[in-house]
């Protein structure tokens, strides 16, 4: 369910950071007025910024929604416990390494009881 909602997030993140990126600034359509083009857009001189800005309003909404459902799910307790702590619970336990006779060790000669 996280992962699903990550994904979501991630894709609506990317779809309003274009969706603000195409937007026209607040000076834009005193351009407009002098014969600056934009007024031959595909919404209309006002149209896009009207359809935009309730684009960029629904997806801010998911965003907000997307990031209090994985708030949700991150602060609640897991009913299955981690992978640690599950090898950690069946791990048989391991015998400490018996130490080796003096003589194996090279490079330290041996003494010999007289």
């Amino acid at each position: 369910m996280a992962t699903v909602l990550m994904v979501i997030q991630v894709l609506v993140a990317l779809a309003l950071i274009a969706v603000v990126l195409i937007q026209h600034g607040k000076g834009a359509d005193m351009g407009a007025s002098f014969g600056g083009g934009s007024s031959q857009t595909l919404f209309g001189a006002r149209g896009s910024a009207t359809f935009l800005s309730r684009v960029t309003a629904v997806l801010a909404t998911l965003f907000f929604a997307t990031s209090l459902g994985l708030a949700y799910l991150s602060a609640r307790p897991h009913s299955v416990p981690s992978v640690i702590r599950l090898v950690q619970h069946k791990a048989p336990a391991v015998p400490a390494p018996q130490s080796a006779p003096p003589s194996s060790v090279p490079g330290i000669p041996v003494h010999k009881a007289p």
